[in-house]
Order: structure tokens, then C-alpha cells, then sequence
């Protein structure tokens, strides 16, 4: 399971009696994801929380692991900021002091709004295209969010984490892996800034999208949020979306992420010339991130390491056949 940090009963109720949401029910820990420790947390429901038409239920998160404390202002802000105009994204729950996250154990604790909804295992065209949709929607409802965080995660980081993982160590994951290294370093010298910007979530895979059918009900876990392009945050959702378990291309969820998203912000034909190459950058980003996981996490530890071959693979299929995915 993915909880780094292992708190007793007496600490989370302790914890969960600063907010003004009614006594710890129970807590269960929750087992995705790589990088916080996180529980799934009912409550009684009372107070202010159940006045303003809140839940019982929330996630309660432990930043442990790529989180710099100083921008959590700027991504549990932007909840806010999306959630006031209509998005689905879940609502920050502030304590009562009005502070939108504490500390714990030395660690710093958010406390988030549920939502419902069941992330796709194997999304259908009908689902991709929605989510389309809705992430142009986020896209224009964040342009006028106040402020800006670079992204720590780009082609420039990526390429610095391979080289820092060094291809002996990536090697001995994978054969194929070392090559990306210089695979990587072409997609920083990589020009985007002319490119339109918002703020972008960046990391919408399945598991962070909750659905009920087709409708999307919560786009969730924004800590990877910056701002920059709006077609790398296409991009990644388009690696993330479109190729099965096997990594073959879903030509078919492909075009109705792009259909959906073009039906609310087309665009630009920078952005459509440059689609390509942004999406192989945005593979090598996971090819790096998971493969300095893989080597970093403790035999151990309880956490199941990703492959990071799943997006070198991906990444030689944009690099093959990402020219023409937008021709037209």
C-alpha cells in the first residue's frame, strides 16, 4: 500500500478533530500511487462541512516525496479556484484556523473533499472524448488563477533524472532504457514557449479521472500541477489514454481525446505541428520518474514500483507514427 507514514488511531482522530467535519469515523489506507501516504476517511459529518453540502467521506493526504511544501499553497488554491467555477475537482477542506493544509509528524497534511465516481480500467471512446472536454473546460477556468508555479517535472528535469539514474543502472531495468537518455535531451532543447498556457494538471491518467459512465464526476490529485502549455497537458493525457495494456495504440480513444477537447478550445496549429514531439517529451517524463522510483524504493517497501518500459514504449510509437496522429 501506498502509505509511507503509518499513523495510529488516537493521531488521525486527533488530526481530523482540527476540521470542522463532524468525529473520525475510520480510515482506511489507500493503496495507489507512489509518492504521499493516503487514507480514504469517514466522518460523522457535522459542521460546517455538512451545512455547506459536504460529504462524510475524504481523502487525507501525507506529502512525502516530491512535494515542495512552499506550492502547496498553489495547488490546493487552484482546487478551490476550479472547484468556485464549476469543475469537477474535488474542494479543499480547511481547518479552523482557515489553513488549507497542517503538519504532521514533521510532514504536511491535507484533508480533501471525496468525491464519487470509479477511475476506467479500459476507456471507452465515449469516455475519452468527455474527458476532452472537460480538460479544455479546466484549461479556459484557469487562465485567470492568480498564480504560477514552473514545472519541476519538465523535459529539462527529465533528462537531468536519467542521466543522474545512468544508464548501467537503467540498463540493468531494461536494456532499451539507456537510449533514452539522449532521447530525453532532445526533448529539452525543445522550444514550447511561444505555445498558449495555462494551469495544467499533467499528470491525468485514468486513475486520476473518477467517472459514473461517461460522465466525468472528479479530476483529482493535482500535485504535479504547473503552469505551461496546454498541449503537453493533452499530451500526457493522450500517452496516459490512448494505448492498451500491452502499450499497442487505441486509435480509437486517441481521436475522441482530441475530438472532445478540440468541441470546447481548438488548437492552435503550432500547438497541432509540435503535438508529436511534446508527447514523446511527455513519455520520457514517466520513462524518468519511474525509473528513478524503481531504483530508489526499498525492496520493502509497500508500494508496487511501475515499469517505466511502459512509456519507452510508448514514446517509440510517437516517435514512428506521432507526425500524422493530428494531420488534417
Amino acid at each position: 500500500m501506498a502509505v509511507y507514514t503509518h499513523l495510529g488511531a488516537e493521531d488521525l482522530a486527533r488530526l481530523i478533530g482540527e476540521y470542522d467535519v463532524g468525529e473520525l469515523v475510520s480510515a482506511k489506507g489507500i493503496a495507489e500511487g507512489v509518492s504521499n501516504s493516503n487514507w480514504l476517511v469517514e466522518t460523522t459529518g457535522s459542521g460546517a462541512a455538512k451545512e455547506n453540502g459536504g460529504g462524510t467521506r475524504f481523502i487525507l493526504t501525507l506529502y512525502e516525496r516530491r512535494i515542495d511544501y512552499a506550492d502547496l499553497p498553489f495547488f490546493l488554491g487552484l482546487l478551490d479556484h476550479l472547484a468556485s467555477k464549476g469543475c469537477p475537482v474535488p474542494r479543499t477542506m480547511h481547518d479552523r484556523s482557515g489553513a488549507s493544509w497542517r503538519m504532521v509528524e514533521g510532514k504536511a497534511a491535507a484533508l480533501i473533499e471525496f468525491l464519487p465516481g470509479v477511475s476506467p480500467t479500459r476507456p471507452t471512446p465515449a469516455q475519452a472524448r468527455e474527458l476532452g472536454g472537460v480538460l479544455a473546460n479546466l484549461h479556459l477556468a484557469a487562465q485567470d488563477f492568480a498564480h504560477i508555479r514552473a514545472n519541476a517535472m519538465d523535459f529539462a528535469a527529465s533528462a537531468a533524472i536519467l542521466e543522474a539514474c545512468g544508464a548501467d543502472a537503467l540498463a540493468r531495468i531494461d536494456p532499451a532504457l539507456p537510449a533514452m537518455i539522449a532521447a530525453a535531451h532532445d526533448a529539452a532543447a525543445l522550444d514550447l514557449a511561444a505555445l498558449p498556457r495555462s494551469q495544467t494538471h499533467t499528470d491525468l491518467f485514468p486513475d486520476n479521472v473518477l467517472m459514473l459512465g461517461d460522465q466525468v464526476t472528479g479530476l483529482i490529485d493535482f500535485y504535479f500541477a504547473c503552469t505551461g502549455p496546454m498541449v503537453l497537458d493533452l499530451a500526457v493525457t493522450h500517452a496516459a489514454w490512448s494505448f492498451d495494456a500491452a502499450n499497442a495504440y487505441r486509435a480509437d480513444c486517441g481521436a475522441a481525446l482530441v475530438e472532445g477537447y478540440q468541441s470546447v478550445r481548438r488548437l492552435t496549429p503550432a500547438e497541432r505541428a509540435l503535438f508529436a514531439e511534446v508527447a514523446k517529451g511527455a513519455c520520457l517524463r514517466f520513462v524518468a520518474s519511474r525509473a528513478e522510483d524503481w531504483l530508489d524504493t526499498p525492496d520493502d517497501a509497500l508500494v508496487t514500483r511501475k515499469d517505466p518500459m511502459q512509456f519507452a514504449r510508448r514514446w517509440q510509437f510517437y516517435n514512428a507514427h506521432g507526425p500524422g496522429l493530428l494531420a488534417g
